[in-house]
Formats: C-alpha cells, sequence, structure tokens
C-alpha cells in the first residue's frame, strides 16, 4: 500500500491509503477517531460497475486502472482539476466515498463501500507504525539531550577555566556561548513536550541550565 496520504473532501478531510492491481483493490480510509476498509476481488468491480455505469462496457481491469489513475495523483498531494469528484457519506457505522469522473467520454461513477476495519488491521497500518515513529522520536530527543548537555558543559569549562583568551577568541566564546544558550533553550523545550513524562530526561538537569 502507499503511505498515509490527507485525502481534502468538501465534506471531511481524511486520511487514506489503497493498493490497487488488476485483481482487486484495498483501501483505508481513517478520520482519527475510526478507520474503514474495503477489499474487494474483480468479480466485485465488475458486479459494482455494471450497476453504476451501465453505458460503459470494459473488463474489469480497466475499471481498476482508472481508480488508480484517479486516486494515484489525490493521495500524492497532486493537484488533478477536472479529473475526478470525490465526496462521502456516513452510512451507520459504514462510510461510502463517491467518485465521479469520465472514462471513454462517457460518465463514470464508483463507490468504495468501506466497513469498520477490524483491529487487527487497525494495529498493523495505524497503531504499529505510529508507535515506532513516536519511540524513534523519543530516542533522537534523549540523544539530542545527551549532546545538548554535553556541549553546555564544554561551554561552561570555557568560561571557568580562567585560561587567557585573545580578544578575539574571547568575543567569539562570549557570542557563542550567548547564541548556544538562545537555542539550546528552544530545544530543551521542544524535547520536554516531546519526551513522556516519568521518561526521567523530561525533568532531569540535562534539560535545564
Amino acid at each position: 500500500m502507499q503511505p498515509w496520504a490527507w485525502l481534502q473532501l468538501a465534506e471531511d478531510s481524511l486520511l487514506a491509503k489503497a493498493y490497487i492491481t488488476k485483481q482487486g483493490y484495498a483501501l483505508l480510509v481513517s478520520n482519527l477517531h475510526h478507520v474503514w476498509h474495503e477489499q474487494v476481488d474483480t468479480s466485485v468491480v465488475s458486479q459494482r460497475a455494471k450497476e453504476l455505469n451501465k453505458r460503459l462496457t470494459a473488463p474489469p481491469a480497466a475499471f481498476l486502472c482508472h481508480l488508480a489513475d484517479l486516486l494515484r495523483p489525490l493521495l500524492k498531494d497532486t493537484a488533478c482539476p477536472g479529473k475526478a469528484t470525490f465526496s462521502c457519506d456516513h452510512v451507520a457505522e459504514a462510510l461510502i466515498l463517491r467518485v465521479r469522473s469520465e472514462l471513454s467520454g462517457l460518465p463514470f461513477y464508483w463507490n468504495f463501500h468501506c466497513i469498520l476495519a477490524s483491529p487487527s488491521l487497525v494495529s498493523q497500518h495505524l497503531i504499529r507504525p505510529l508507535m515506532g515513529m513516536s519511540l524513534a522520536l523519543q530516542c533522537q530527543a534523549r540523544e539530542l539531550a545527551t549532546l545538548l548537555h554535553l556541549k553546555d558543559l564544554e561551554i561552561q569549562d570555557y568560561q571557568e577555566s580562567g585560561a587567557a583568551l585573545s580578544r578575539g577568541e574571547r568575543t567569539f566564546f562570549e557570542e557563542l556561548g550567548g547564541e548556544w544558550y538562545r537555542l539550546s533553550e528552544g530545544l530543551r523545550k521542544g524535547i520536554r513536550d516531546l519526551l513522556p513524562q516519568g521518561s526521567g530526561l523530561g525533568t532531569s538537569q540535562e534539560l535545564e541550565t
């Protein structure tokens, strides 16, 4: 499947990802409160195409290729004005994503009938990737906190060493200390916001001046 992408509709803003081949498609849609899913094969595509497009006759692979052409740029945040109109309806616990376009000069309609996704599917495509990303960011934040602490100690050593520095060197280190202080204060606040409470680093002296 493609990565998650924002699907901006007049009715709602949704996250969506899709996988379309000549054998069928799988679609995941989420509003961050619920996750909906539809997976169909060529038999369902053929039947639905007949119901929605009585004037069009084509093999299922042609309809699937057209759907891929419509969804691909939309899920890559590429503007494609005039090619298709998307809208969605909530029916009970289901979500219907409607598509209106043209195929071979004739109107083309398609409805994605998405039902609530199973917990295992939500975990596989949403929860586990988000948890992995969160853990990676926390790890990077801890590494950055350590570097900030080491740099603070280095600047403090220069200030307390009493070494005879030339006027140019003294000006350089004074300016470096001031600039680093302003930078590190902002970074510390960002790290404290990122790290979960109780992680230790978020409240330790490593993040304090």
